[in-house]
């Protein structure tokens, strides 16, 4: 059965209740190792340089997840596509318990959701099997130059899998990219793109791929995974299925805050969050902050 095509929405609105604001985060040594024994007491919270009072704390591995999985399919993804699918599928078959949710969007020229909201991992491993990349197409200018003019709408996907999937859902929100980062044609810009995911309290993953031969912007991918608290896995090279094992263990060593604001203003003002550990040889991987809204 094909894809159903997502439609952009027009003129969204928008609205987060900031009452309490939640962080999900990861922290790491030195070394780089997880780190996931720690309490309420090892950390201070800021809020545009105020401290504020952590109302609570948690290890984060019971709260539900939703995951969105968001594939590039464009040519330049071509080669990897396959390994890809059978990764993925692997990553859910160990990652989703019955009350954690996922879903799988498709992006090159047009957007397509390819599985809804499930946690049926053989739902999900249908909607993987009709993923197709787009075969690379060659013109000859001074050369044979690989080139995808059907663009690729990556902030577009970004921005839909926010608003329309993660918003209204509770507990944990994750997307995860799968891309060269290289962006044509979106509706959307990369600030609208990463408001979206703030107002969505969701974390990107970026699975960063490409070729040589064409066009990517690994930096587009960091700004968006650094500003929500994730972080971009270099798959070039490396191996995809062994990158979806390294983000399962960093999802099974987070921690959970909460915390009511100070500044109960919403103004819609962006509001700088800072998680600092005691322990100076920690470092903690969180959001950058949130928008104060009006609910």
């Amino acid at each position: 059965m094909a894809g159903s095509p997502l439609l952009l929405a027009q003129d969204p609105v928008i609205r987060v209740d900031v009452q309490l604001v939640n962080i999900t985060y990861t922290v790491r040594n030195k070394q780089g190792g997880l780190v996931g024994n720690l309490t309420k007491d090892d950390f201070t919270v800021f809020e545009d340089g105020r401290p504020q009072e952590i109302t609570r704390f948690q290890r984060d591995t019971d709260l539900p997840l939703t995951i969105g999985l968001l594939i590039d399919i464009s040519g330049s993804m071509y080669n990897v596509i396959g390994t890809g699918k059978r990764a993925a599928s692997e990553f859910f078959r160990k990652v989703l318990r019955p009350k954690d949710l996922a879903f799988l969007i498709t992006f090159g020229s047009e957007l397509e959701l390819m599985q809804d909201l499930t946690s049926s991992v053989s739902l999900l491993d249908k909607g993987l099997s009709q993923v197709e990349g787009q075969r690379p197409m060659r013109v000859m200018t001074q050369g044979p130059v690989p080139t995808t003019p059907r663009g690729t709408r990556m902030f577009d996907a970004v921005y839909l899998a926010a608003e329309e999937k993660l918003k209204n859902e509770a507990g944990r929100k994750v997307i995860v990219l799968l891309t060269d980062g290289a962006d044509q044609g979106s509706f959307y810009k990369p600030a609208d793109a990463l408001k979206q995911t703030h107002l969505s309290d969701a974390v990107i993953y970026s699975f960063f791929y490409y070729e040589p031969m064409y066009g990517s912007d690994e930096g587009a991918l960091k700004r968006l995974s650094g500003d929500t608290g994730g972080r971009v896995f270099d798959v070039t090279r490396g191996r995809l299925d062994r990158a979806f094992e390294q983000l399962q263990e960093e999802m099974r060593s987070q921690y959970a805050l909460s915390y009511s604001p100070s500044n109960d203003k919403r103004d819609g003002a962006f509001r700088r969050v800072e998680i600092k550990p005691k322990d100076s040889n920690l470092k903690v991987q969180a959001r950058r902050g949130y928008y104060a809204t009006n609910a």
